[in-house]
């Protein structure tokens, strides 16, 4: 058998390298017994290395275009067009040539064919590169296929398909074309099916598309299709098109399009039986495969073809359950404002400290909320700790409607989902210093923590970390009295806005009130680098320097020059007391700024360029001076209302709970946080040790095994690196993946919406967390080290944690994609005084960097101006 052609049942499922993506998923169609599929060959990449692997030119250009990113689009276009015409210009080999025309006269040299390029790097499971190569159609004879041939190698170098691969990270050295010739069928209908509905991700429904002839008039999108629904062998929906055109072939070869029959225009291209067999086909197909598949399709004389099948690479993965009940996964990742994936130690760490019912899925955790919506009082708790974002409440709300999970025969009492249930004393004791209590007893036990660790290695470290997070770390994030503190707050923010609209019209008055609060850790952090900022203004010598500081050992420099010594002192003052914060900190795997002290480089540099000498405490007067200028405002009108007296006392009482307690809301957080650092550091000598002993190569590598993984690794000193391999791709792929606040055992993602009346037209709507309007500058920033701002501008961002703080005193409005009213980000702007809108679905798409906008804090809208 030669290597230079394959008949499609030649191929065996180890050929990708030779036959690419597209070639060997027909390979395999081909061998399924009842799929009918038009028969051809492949010219595998051997062919195609052979023709321009000596030519220099070929090589040169290359190179060249390996050396470009995906900025650099002019360049990519000049070089991928002299490639494109290098490739045209080379001979193609006359093994080729001979091994191609043998396979024609088996298959009859005068029928028509597809000519369809099938690269290594296509129809993968992470990557479709769905129509980034050509296709010619209704090719007839032996020189109009050659001559395609080559058309199909350079399409290898079409502009989209160079920038596709360097946005998916493939290397275009590495990958190579092959080129399928299969016999042309003229259908009557074609489309594409797909055995997962594209819109809302469900695996139970299947979605077909349908036209008139030839299916290249769908794809290229110049006709609108029929689209029919099927759902457990039932046609669920119908959208019957108006098809006014299709593309048919040409006696003497090629393509053309036609109109189509008035009669014909707007009736159903396929009939019910038909659409029901297809749909059959697809799921014996995706059964095949494994995975929901995305398929052409071609109707001859009522019979059905199959021209490919490619995996669908866009959907989110569904979390693993152990059977087959339906159930419904909640994101942890839009609760706890970090929405990109999570190393699998970084995951393992999260499910060691988190009681809830949790699953992974694409790198990311999701609670299984089902045994919740199985009991009316389960339900009823659930969205009451879900009603802080009003998109992952609609969801649940239409969850509930569907009667996707069942109620049980009897209300048995709800499992907890991550909190412990605190039953809110209604007299709390509005004492300050419950807070100080909490916060010294957490501080004695890291400084414990960290005096204890410093004995422990090997096996005995993981025995002495486990032993800590349920003896310590679980006991403080878990503890009855921590938890009554702040949700006695948050109940007070509630009980204002509520009785203060209804008492006096006042809208979101909670919002003022937490200005410049008392303890808050991490809006004293943002605060804290402004003095940093203040310590390095009067040392020109040291601002230059940091300007130009690159290294992560610029600190040991910085003491050449005058105010060098001041500068060092004050930086490492503020990463004692911060520096195990980072963006994703919930990620123990994330590099912390103690880690990486030249990332808040730019931010000090930032608060020296926008903000005047003192602007820390300046900012943190004028807050509270707004606060209790409110406080007053609303106990003076409140005292000539009816039982004015009562009103006032009461008021005065949530304003206090609030001052006092809000603040703390912060600090369980900052307090996990410093426990993971202290963790990370000995996990990480425990890595230089195996990196020493030659067990793994670079320590970071530990962060791809698990916590379980990792103990056994230190035990044993071996391990299997193709597992790091694996994950470190898996990782990847997960980054491209946008996980959904809320999926079901189907793959369905449910969203939620804003229901809202009489917002301007065009308005974004999103959810109003701290009131006021602001116009300014929209800053698009989806990295915390890209920032760039000026005073006045409007963060827009992803989500932000505790790390984005020291942002928000250059900021005049926030605005993210992720959030709820009482999120890290909603609890600091409503400190700092910032109106923010969050849950903006896809705000960093829909406003672009540098627009200006009004953002309604209070209403919880964005106008683009």
């Amino acid at each position: 058998m030669s290597l230079l052609v394959l008949d499609f049942r030649e191929i065996e499922k180890t050929q990708l390298s030779l036959v690419g993506g597209k070639g060997l998923n027909l390979g395999e169609l081909s061998k399924l017994h009842g799929i009918q599929v038009p028969e051809g060959f492949c010219v595998t990449t051997v062919g195609y290395r052979k023709a321009i692997e000596q030519n220099e030119t070929y090589l040169d250009l290359l190179h060249r275009l390996t050396m470009l990113k995906v900025e650099d689009r002019e360049q990519i276009g000049e070089i991928s067009a002299k490639l494109r015409q290098t490739v045209m210009e080379a001979e193609i080999p006359s093994d080729v040539v001979e091994a191609v025309a043998d396979y024609l006269s088996r298959f009859g040299e005068k029928d028509a064919y597809a000519v369809r390029s099938s690269a290594t790097a296509e129809d993968l499971p992470q990557a479709s590169f769905a129509g980034q190569q050509d296709t010619y159609l209704n090719v007839i004879g032996k020189e109009a296929i050659l001559r395609n041939i080559r058309k199909c190698w350079a399409s290898l170098f079409t502009d989209r398909a160079v920038i596709y691969r360097m946005q998916n990270g493939f290397d275009h050295r590495q990958v190579y074309l092959s080129v399928i010739v299969q016999r042309m069928v003229f259908p009557q209908a074609s489309g594409i099916l797909f055995t997962a509905d594209p819109m809302t991700s469900s695996r139970k429904l299947l979605s077909i598309d349908a036209g008139y002839g030839l299916g290249e008039a769908l794809v290229s999108g110049l006709v609108s299709a029929d689209g029919y629904k099927v759902r457990d062998g039932q046609i669920v929906d119908k959208r019957i098109a108006t098809k006014t055109l299709a593309i048919y072939e040409r006696k003497e070869g090629g393509t053309e399009t036609r109109e189509i029959d008035p009669d014909l225009q707007k009736t159903q291209t396929l009939t019910d039986p038909q659409i029901l067999r297809l749909a059959h086909i697809g799921r014996q197909i995706e059964a095949y495969f494994g995975r929901p598949q995305d398929i052409e399709w071609c109707l001859v004389d009522d019979a059905f073809y199959i021209v490919q099948s490619r995996p669908i690479t866009t959907l989110y993965p569904i979390p693993e359950a152990n059977d087959q009940e339906n159930h419904v996964y909640v994101s942890v990742g839009h609760q706890q404002m970090m929405t990109d994936p999570i190393k699998p130690l970084g995951l393992s760490f999260y499910l060691l400290i988190t009681p809830a019912p949790m699953r992974k899925a694409g790198g990311r955790l999701f609670v299984d909320v089902a045994p919740r919506l199985a009991t009316p009082a389960g339900r009823e708790a659930l969205l009451n700790t879900m009603g802080s974002d009003p998109l992952i409440k609609g969801a649940l709300m239409t969850i509930i409607e569907r009667d996707f999970i069942k109620l049980l025969p009897h209300d048995q009492t709800a499992p907890v989902l991550g909190r412990s249930n605190t039953d809110m004393p209604a007299q709390f004791e509005n004492d300050p210093t419950i807070v100080s209590e909490l916060i010294k007893r957490s501080q004695t036990s890291i400084e414990q923590l960290k005096l204890n660790i410093q004995a422990k290695s090997g096996a005995d470290l993981f025995d002495f970390i486990l032993e800590d997070i349920q003896q310590q770390l679980k006991k403080i994030l878990f503890d009855p009295q921590s938890t009554a503190v702040f949700m006695s707050a948050m109940e007070a923010s509630s009980w204002i806005n509520e009785n203060m609209y209804k008492w006096l019209g006042e809208k979101n008055a909670a919002d003022t009130l937490s200005q410049s609060v008392p303890g808050n850790i991490t809006s004293e952090m943002g605060l804290a680098l402004l003095d940093v900022a203040d310590v390095i203004r009067p040392y020109p010598e040291v601002i230059d320097y940091l300007q130009h500081a690159k290294e992560d050992n610029f600190l040991d420099e910085l003491v050449k020059f005058k105010g060098g010594q001041e500068t060092r002192d004050a930086i490492y003052d503020f990463l004692g007391k911060y520096g195990m914060r980072c963006t994703g900190e919930i990620d123990i795997t994330r590099t912390r700024w103690g880690e990486k002290p030249i990332t808040l480089v730019p931010l000090i540099l930032g608060n020296i360029k926008n903000l005047e000498p003192n602007a820390g405490s300046r900012k943190f007067e004028q807050g509270r001076q707004e606060a209790l200028a409110k406080e007053q405002e609303l106990l003076e009108r409140l005292k000539p209302l009816p039982d004015g007296e009562q009103k006032v006392k009461e008021t005065k009482r949530m304003i206090d709970l609030i001052r006092n307690f809000i603040g703390y809301r912060e600090y369980p957080k900052y307090g996990y946080i410093s426990r993971y650092f202290v963790y990370k550091q000995a996990l990480l000598k425990e890595a230089e040790r195996l990196v020493q002993a030659g067990v793994i190569h670079d320590k970071e590598d530990i962060y791809y095994l698990t916590f379980e993984e990792l103990h056994e690794v230190v035990r044993t000193h071996q391990l299997d690196y193709r597992i790091i391999g694996q994950r470190k791709d898996e990782y990847k792929l997960y980054e491209k993946l946008t996980p959904p606040r809320v999926i079901t055992s189907d793959g369905e993602i449910i969203t939620g919406e804003y229901k809202r009346e009489n917002l301007p037209e065009e308005a974004i709507a999103g959810l109003p967390v701290s009131s006021g309007m602001v116009e300014g500058r929209a800053r698009v920033i989806l990295n915390m080290e890209d920032a760039d701002l000026e005073d006045g501008d409007i963060l827009v961002t992803s989500f932000t944690d505790p790390s984005w703080t020291p942002l928000f005193v250059s900021i005049k409005g926030l605005v993210t994609e992720v959030g709820g009213l009482m999120t890290h980000g909603s609890v600091i702007a409503r400190e700092y005084g910032l109106p923010a809108v969050v849950g903006v679905e896809n705000a960093t798409k829909r406003i672009k960097d540098g627009q200006r906008i009004r953002v309604h804090g209070t209403d919880g809208y964005i106008e683009l101006l």
